[in-house]
C-alpha cells in the first residue's frame, strides 16, 4: 500500500478539493471520465463529477470479473440463527444480481426507477440491492423492523414502481412476517407498486400471495441476465430514510459518481485495507453503515465482506463475534459500541475471546455513537489491537472525523475523540452567531461547503428542506445537528446532539461526559445520563444504569459512588444526585439510546414513540422504574 503522511493529503484536500478528488477520482473505472470535478445546479447545490460515466454495479462485480478475480470470494453470508455459511465469488454474486435486473426489467423496471427493498440479513437483500443499481434504478431500502405504517410513509415518498421482499425475518426467538407487514403498508400508501417480489425463505411463516406478487425464484428462472446500463455520475444511486424533527422522515439522496470515489478512497485510508482482504460491518443493510460498508464500498475496493445475519449476544451467546472474525479470518471489523458493551455485560472479563484465534484481526472501528471511554478501554484490552472511534451520519455516507489507518502514521488515541477530520473535510467549530470557536471551546459541529463526494447532494423531492435543515443555520456551511470542541492538538470532541447538552443554573454541560464517569463505575454494564426538569436550576442531570451480570451492588450504594465520582470529575456544578437503576434501556433498532424518550417520561410530558424502537414495551418499563425510584418526584411532574 502507498505511503502517505496525513496532514499533506488533508491540506491538499482542503485548499484544492477539485484536483484532490479528481486524483481519486482515476482509481476506479469510469466509462466516461469526468471533466470537472465540481459543478453547482440550479439550486446552488454542489455535484460532483459531472459529465462522468459509469455503474456502481459494474465496478462492484465485473469490473473485478476482468482483471481475473472471478473466482475470489466476494460474500460470505454468515447466519448464526439459521445455522448456516454460504459464500459466493463474484461470479457467482455477478450472475444472481445479473439475473435478477433481467428480471425487473421484464417487470417494467428502467432507469431512473425507484424500487424499495424490504428485507431480512440475506444474501437476495444484496443482489437487490446490485440490481437497482446494475439498471440505473434507483434503490430505498427500508429496515426490516419498520412497521407498516412507516413503510407506507416511505412508499408515498419514494413511489416505487414495485418492492422486493421475503416471506420472513428471523431472530433468536420469533419469526418476524415481513410479507404480511408489506401488504399492510401497501394498503395503507396512497402510491401503490405494480409489482411485489416475494423470496420464500421456507421458514414457516404465513405467505399471503397478492395478485400483483411475483415469486422470487420463478422470476430467476425465466429472466434473462442483463448487463448493466451506463449512468451519469450526478444519477441518484439509492435513497436512504433517516428521522427528521418534523416526523416525517427524510430521503437522504447518493448520487454514483461521488459515492464510488469515496467509497474506494475510504476502505484504503480510513480503514487501512488491502484489496482481497476480508472486512466485516456488524450492522444492517437497512442502515447507512450496511448501504456503505456491507455492500457497497468492500466490493467496489475488492475485498471480501461479511454477512451476518444475527446478535452480538444470544445467538447463541456473547463469544458470536469472535467466531466470525475467527472462522473468516477478518482483518478489520466495524461495529457499534452498543454490541461491544452488550459483550462486556454478558463476558466482563472476556473469557469468551480465548477459546478463539484473533491473532489475524487488524482493527476494530466503532462508530453509531458517541464510544465511552470504559467500553473503548475494554475493548483495547481484550482484543490488543488498534480501536477506532470515529464519526459520520447518514447524510454523510462515510465517515467525517477518523483516525485514517491507511496512512503511514496514525495518531494517538484519545478517548472520547474521533480524533481527527477525515480528508476532504473541513470541520469547524462556530458559535451561535456564525464566528469560529476557540481551541477547546464548545459550540456546534459544521463543515465549510463544498462537502467532499460521497455526501449528500439534496433531499429527495425536497430541495427546501435541505436547505433548511443543514445549510440556512450558517451560510457557506453544511450543519451537523452535534455539538463539540476541537482541541490545542486538532483533536474533534462530539458531544452529542445539540439537544443532549443541558443547562444546569446558566451553565453548559454534556451528558455525554457526565456518561463517560457513569461507565467507568466498576459494577455498570452501560448507562446514559439524560437532563430533567428542575424548578431551581432550569435542567439537573440523572443517570441510569444498567449492571453487569453477577453484580450484587446495593441501588443506594451505587448512587453515592456515582454521584461522587461526577463531583470528582466534573465538579459541584453538574449536580448529579439521582442514579437509577435499569434492566435495559430504551434504544432503536440500530442501538440508539433514546435519551429523548427518556427525558419525556422523567418529565411527566406525553411523547410518540419512534417507528425505530426496539422494543416499544421497554417504555413502560422505564415509567415504572421512575414510579419505584423516584418517589416523590416523578408524582409531582405526572401529577
Amino acid at each position: 500500500m502507498e505511503q502517505r503522511i496525513y496532514e499533506q493529503d488533508f491540506k491538499d484536500s482542503i485548499n484544492d478539493p477539485e484536483r484532490f478528488w479528481m486524483d481519486q477520482a482515476a482509481q476506479i473505472q469510469w466509462f466516461q471520465k469526468p471533466k470537472q470535478a465540481l459543478a453547482k445546479d440550479e439550486h446552488g447545490f454542489y455535484h460532483w463529477f459531472k459529465g462522468g460515466k459509469l455503474n456502481t454495479s459494474y465496478l462492484a462485480l465485473d469490473y473485478h470479473i476482468e482483471n481475473g478475480r472471478g473466482d475470489d470470494i466476494a460474500l460470505i453470508y454468515d447466519s448464526p440463527v439459521t445455522q448456516s455459511v454460504e459464500k459466493y465469488s463474484y461470479l457467482q454474486l455477478r450472475d444472481r444480481v445479473s439475473r435478477l435486473a433481467g428480471g425487473m426489467q421484464r417487470l417494467g423496471v428502467e432507469k431512473g426507477d425507484t424500487v424499495i427493498i424490504y428485507m431480512p440479513m440475506i444474501p437476495e437483500a444484496v443482489v437487490s440491492m446490485l440490481a437497482c443499481a446494475r439498471l440505473g434504478a434507483i434503490h430505498s431500502v427500508v429496515f426490516g423492523g419498520f412497521a407498516p405504517h412507516e413503510l407506507a410513509i416511505r412508499i408515498d415518498d419514494a413511489k416505487p414502481k414495485l418492492i422486493i421482499t421475503a416471506t420472513s425475518g428471523i431472530e433468536v426467538d420469533r419469526i418476524i412476517p415481513y410479507k404480511p407487514m408489506v401488504d399492510e403498508a401497501i394498503q395503507k400508501a396512497t402510491h401503490k407498486p405494480e409489482q411485489v417480489i416475494v423470496y420464500n425463505r421456507k421458514l414457516g411463516a404465513v405467505r399471503p400471495d397478492g395478485e400483483n406478487d411475483i415469486d422470487y425464484a420463478t422470476l430467476m428462472k425465466i429472466a434473462d441476465p442483463v448487463r448493466w446500463t451506463e449512468v451519469d455520475a450526478t444519477d441518484p444511486l439509492y435513497i436512504l430514510y433517516t428521522s427528521g424533527t418534523t416526523g416525517k422522515p427524510k430521503g437522504i439522496i447518493r448520487d454514483n459518481g461521488g459515492h464510488a470515489v469515496a467509497m474506494q478512497y475510504s476502505m484504503k485510508h480510513i480503514y487501512g485495507l488491502h484489496p482481497r482482504e476480508v472486512f466485516w460491518a456488524a450492522s444492517d443493510v437497512g442502515w447507512v453503515v450496511g448501504h456503505s460498508y456491507i455492500v457497497y464500498a468492500p466490493l467496489i475496493y475488492g475485498c471480501t465482506t461479511v454477512l451476518f445475519e444475527g446478535k452480538p449476544v444470544r445467538t447463541p451467546d456473547a463469544s458470536t463475534f469472535w467466531r466470525v472474525i475467527s472462522d473468516h479470518d477478518v482483518k478489520v471489523m466495524f461495529t457499534a459500541p452498543t454490541a461491544i458493551r452488550a459483550i462486556k455485560k454478558e463476558d466482563p472479563e472476556g473469557e469468551l475471546i480465548k477459546q478463539f484465534d484473533m491473532s489475524g484481526l487488524r482493527y476494530l472501528f466503532l462508530a453509531g455513537e458517541r464510544c465511552d471511554v470504559s467500553t473503548l478501554h475494554w475493548a483495547e484490552d481484550q482484543l490488543n489491537v488498534p480501536v477506532i472511534d470515529h464519526w459520520w451520519q447518514t447524510e454523510t455516507g462515510w465517515p467525517i472525523v477518523a483516525n485514517m489507518m491507511g496512512f503511514e502514521t496514525h495518531f494517538e488515541v484519545k478517548p472520547g475523540s474521533a480524533t481527527k477530520p477525515v480528508c476532504g473535510y473541513n470541520v469547524q467549530i462556530l458559535r451561535e452567531d456564525g464566528t469560529q470557536a476557540n481551541r477547546g471551546e464548545e459550540g456546534y459541529v459544521a463543515v465549510k461547503l463544498p462537502l467532499p463526494p460521497g455526501t449528500l447532494p439534496n433531499l429527495w423531492g425536497d430541495a427546501e428542506r435541505f436547505v433548511k435543515g443543514y445549510l440556512q443555520k450558517f451560510e457557506g456551511y453544511y450543519f451537523s445537528g452535534d455539538g463539540g470542541y476541537i482541541d490545542e492538538e486538532g483533536y474533534v470532541f462530539i458531544t452529542g446532539r445539540v439537544d443532549d447538552i443541558i443547562n444546569v443554573a446558566g451553565y453548559r454541560l454534556s451528558t455525554a461526559e457526565m456518561e463517560e464517569v457513569v461507565a467507568k463505575h466498576p459494577d455498570v454494564a452501560e448507562c446514559c445520563v439524560v437532563g430533567i426538569e428542575d424548578d431551581l436550576k432550569g435542567q439537573i442531570p440523572m443517570a441510569i444504569a444498567v449492571l453487569k451480570a453477577g453484580s450484587a451492588i446495593e441501588h443506594f450504594q451505587l448512587q453515592t459512588e456515582v454521584v461522587a465520582d461526577v463531583r470528582k470529575e466534573i465538579g459541584p456544578v453538574a449536580s448529579l444526585k439521582k442514579v437509577l437503576v435499569a434492566e435495559r434501556l430504551p434504544k432503536t433498532r440500530s442501538g440508539k439510546i433514546l435519551r429523548k424518550i427518556i427525558r419525556a417520561i422523567a418529565d411527566g410530558k406525553e411523547f410518540n414513540v419512534p417507528s425505530t424502537i426496539d422494543d416499544p414495551e421497554i417504555l413502560t418499563e422505564i415509567q415504572t422504574l421512575f414510579q419505584d425510584q423516584m418517589v416523590g418526584i416523578y408524582e409531582k411532574k405526572v401529577l
